[in-house]
């Protein structure tokens, strides 16, 4: 039995994509329910930083299918995402197959969670130090900002489908005219660096869509090279 399912025609929503879709979609209205009730939901399953007493290392995994439920950023959060996760990624998956495509989404998201902590790392040890100078412990009991989202591996999504169709041209919502799809890339990775390195307080994970675009083209890379006759 063939392990990999690769369409014999292109699907407008082929299977990943639309179980991706369902599993998120699920996975929010329980937000907006069950855990506005009382159930922990994003305590658990959010990516906390690791000094807080709300980290567990599942959470690299279970951040990605969790998304904004609060107002005024609920439910646009996940909207745009997976429609974000279907314009890219159906094209993807269609060209690589299913179990590739699913592979490779993984991995993104894992790999940009890893990213946004170490780069909260970053951030927190310069704060710590400072108050050790003042002979004051930083204590993070209470501390319930938390990473959720599908962005960083959608963003290795959209870094893959860039590095392999580089001169497709897209309209990208508020740009009047058509970007090439590789000027598209290099643009959002730009905003999302300054905007980490500028700490803008928008309440956006900057550094887990550049750790998830990077680390879908360096997935990308090694793949063309391994299989360089069949990838493409």
């Amino acid at each position: 039995m063939q392990s990999d399912y690769r369409p014999s025609r292109f699907q407008v929503l082929p299977p990943v994509i639309k179980n991706l879709i369902i599993i998120n979609a699920l996975i929010w209205l329980a937000q907006i329910t069950i855990g506005k009730s009382g159930v922990p939901i994003e305590d658990l399953f959010a990516l906390h930083y690791f000094k807080t007493d709300d980290y567990h290392v599942w959470q690299y995994f279970t951040y990605m299918f969790l998304h904004s439920s609060t107002p005024p950023t609920s439910p646009f959060h996940i909207i745009f995402n997976m429609f974000a996760l279907w314009m890219f990624g159906s094209t993807l998956e269609n060209f690589w197959g299913s179990k590739r495509f699913l592979i490779f989404y993984l991995i993104c998201g894992v790999g940009a969670g890893l990213v946004q902590m170490a780069a909260l790392h970053y951030d927190f040890s310069k704060i710590e130090r400072a108050y050790l100078q003042q002979g004051v412990i930083l204590s993070y009991e209470g501390f319930k900002q938390a990473t959720l989202g599908a962005s960083g591996a959608i963003m290795g999504i959209f870094a893959a489908y860039a590095y392999t169709f580089p001169n497709n041209t897209l309209i990208i919502f508020p740009i009047p005219i058509p970007i090439k799809a590789k000027w598209a890339l290099i643009g959002l990775l730009a905003l999302d660096v300054f905007g980490g390195i500028s700490n803008d307080q928008s309440g956006v994970a900057h550094f887990a869509h550049v750790g998830g675009a990077v680390i879908g083209i360096i997935i990308v890379i090694i793949w063309n090279k391994r299989n360089r006759r069949t990838f493409y």
